[in-house]
This record gives structure tokens, sequence and C-alpha cells, in this order.
């Protein structure tokens, strides 16, 4: 792709609270779009541009486990799922076994990385500069650590705690998936689950780090605008 062929434009949608599969199928179809393209570009040597995507939602309570991820992270059976209205899905991004719920911010960016590098991890360190540039705004120091992907608290200590689970799919350069914020849920989800597989660290949210709840509208703008910045893209909002 020439320069001049490159889209930085990132279109902006946010769905509010919408079904963990209903917004696979969007993620899956946007996906396939962009793909699609770069496949006629490439049949027809053609240069049409790309587009790329940025997904904002809630979901109802649902545990979803990556395809890498160990079954035996779920603590709890069908038949306990169904009694707590909580749903599952084995999933096709990377990671392990993570919980979404009303509260929690996600974000899928749905991206043509042709428009911006060839570099898969450092899109996934650019996804965690958006969440450590955002958690500043609200007096939170977030932090990577060395040997999980995600953003957390205190990630050298032994009260190590992590804010934001991450976990994408990539193919042809283009993603889906991408990071869960906590800001207002429940966290006690959690404990029906070995988080990321990782069994000797804990969860937290932005309330309980602030000990107060927080307008998630305020964490969506300031993650739009930090995502513009790290990515030098322009967001273009969209409604549903």
């Amino acid at each position: 792709m020439t320069k001049n062929n490159k889209n930085n434009n990132i279109e902006v949608y946010e769905l509010g609270l919408m079904d963990y599969e209903k917004v696979l199928k969007i993620q899956t179809e946007l996906f396939n779009k962009i793909i699609d393209q770069k496949l006629i570009n490439r049949r027809e040597k053609t240069e049409h541009k790309t587009n790329n995507y940025l997904l904002f939602v809630e979901h109802p309570n649902v545990y979803t486990l990556g395809k890498s991820g160990d079954i035996n992270n779920l603590l709890l059976s069908k038949e306990d799922l169904a009694k707590k209205d909580i749903q599952f899905f084995n999933t096709n991004r990377g990671g392990d076994i993570t919980c979404h719920g009303p509260g929690q911010i996600v974000c899928y960016p749905i991206m043509d990385l042709d428009n911006f590098f060839y570099d898969i991890h450092k899109y996934l360190r650019f996804l965690e500069e958006v969440v450590i540039k955002t958690l500043i705004e609200f007096n939170i120091k977030g932090e990577r650590s060395l040997k999980e992907t995600g953003v957390w608290i205190n990630p050298k200590y032994n009260d190590a705690r992590k804010i934001c689970a991450l976990g994408v799919k990539a193919s042809r350069w283009v993603t889906m998936h991408g990071f869960a914020l906590n800001v207002n849920n429940d966290l006690r989800y959690f404990d029906n689950i070995i988080p990321c597989g990782i069994n000797n660290k804990s969860v937290t949210s932005v309330s309980k780090e602030l000990g107060k709840s927080i307008d998630e509208f305020e964490i969506i703008n300031s993650l739009k605008k930090n995502f513009s910045n790290v990515f030098s893209a322009s967001l273009i909002e969209r409604v549903n």
C-alpha cells in the first residue's frame, strides 16, 4: 500500500449495552469486509483504501475463553452458569479466560494495520498506552507487566492487580477483539474464574481504586482522545 492510499481515519461507534454474540458478529463482518477489500486490491492490482473501525460497548455478564486458554480456568459448571444467568463463549482471540459485564468498557478496534505500521507487538503496546494515558487523567497510575499483557496497578509488588485485560486476533494485518477496562463493573464475577489464567494476582477497577463510581462516558471520551493521539489517527463519530 502506497503512502497516499493509507487511511488513518477510524470510524467510531458507541454500541451501549449489547450481547457479546451480537457484537462478535458485527466485528466479524467488519473484519471480513476489510480483508475482502485487501484481497480485491491484490487480485486486481488496485489500491482502494481500507476502512478502520473502533467499537465501544458494554456486555451483559459473560465469560469468554481465548483460543489458547484453559477451560479449567472457568470454575463454574454449565448448570452454575445457567443458574447465575451468565453466558459463556469460546472465542478466536488470544489470551485465556476473562469476564465482561455492565460497567466495564470494552473497546474493539477493527483496523487494517497496513494503514499504520507492520508490528503486532507494537499494536498491543499502543493499546496498553491508550489505557495508561486514560488512567492518568483519572489519577490512577497504570503500568505494564513484564510477563503479562494488559494494564496493571503495582505490577512489581505483592498487591499487583489487573485493571484492563487485552486479547486480539489478527489476520493479513487486520485486527479484531481488543481490550476491556474495568470501570464500575461488579468484580465479584471474577471470583468464578482464574482471570487470564493468572491465579496469584487480583483484579481491580477504576471505581475501586478511586473509591467512587465514575461516569463511563468520561472514560470513553478520554479513551477516544488518547487512541487518536497514540495512533496518530483521525476519529470519525458514527451514529448507530
